[in-house]
């Protein structure tokens, strides 16, 4: 969606509010201790700007310090200045690269974090609870919301304003509107 976008970038981690995850470690790329990360951000030249970043081993959080950051296809390759080569590194298959809301990508009127949405109660404009927010499909057209109904039914809602009509975070709630087809 042009001009007014509903959704932006960095996705959740576990329950970790605090964090955001940009991307994750796919796997090693050569001996000297570079990684393939799979981006989670809309904008992967952030990468360029870090000056550090979390790595979370699914026990702490490991501060690491990008040395140099390039790009293959859909992947960036970083390599950290802790790690010198493969051995060190390969260990972190599969864990995520966060970075604190301090740190996070500036967010325009209207852009939220995936984070953010993610457990939001669900509301009509006829004042009906649809259900709770579960996951966010970034289909590049438009995202799209998975709803959760309390039935537990999957409802999915394009994230366009005809659809999304107003996003309260504080609120925890998400209003919007039912067009035609949408429930069939």
């Amino acid at each position: 969606m042009q001009g007014n976008r509903w959704i932006a970038c960095e996705r959740k981690d576990c329950q970790m509010e605090e964090f955001l995850q940009i991307g994750v470690i796919s796997s090693t790329h050569g001996i000297k201790g570079e990684v393939k990360v799979y981006p989670t951000t809309d904008d992967v030249n952030r990468f360029k700007k870090l000056k550090e970043v979390y790595l979370y081993t699914g026990k702490e959080h490991l501060i690491l310090h990008p040395e140099s950051v390039k790009f293959f296809k859909q992947f960036v390759i970083i390599k950290f200045k802790e790690y010198s080569n493969i051995n060190e590194i390969e260990q972190f298959r599969n864990k995520s690269l966060l970075v604190d809301r301090e740190n996070a990508v500036e967010l325009r009127k209207n852009e939220y974090f995936i984070a953010d949405l993610i457990g939001l109660k669900v509301m009509t404009d006829e004042e009906k609870q649809l259900g709770i927010l579960k996951d966010v499909l970034q289909t590049g057209a438009n995202d799209v919301y998975i709803v959760e109904t309390e039935e537990g039914k999957e409802v999915l809602l394009p994230a366009i304003k005809e659809c999304v009509l107003n996003v309260d975070i504080e609120g925890g709630e998400i209003l919007v509107h039912i067009m035609p087809g949408l429930l069939d």
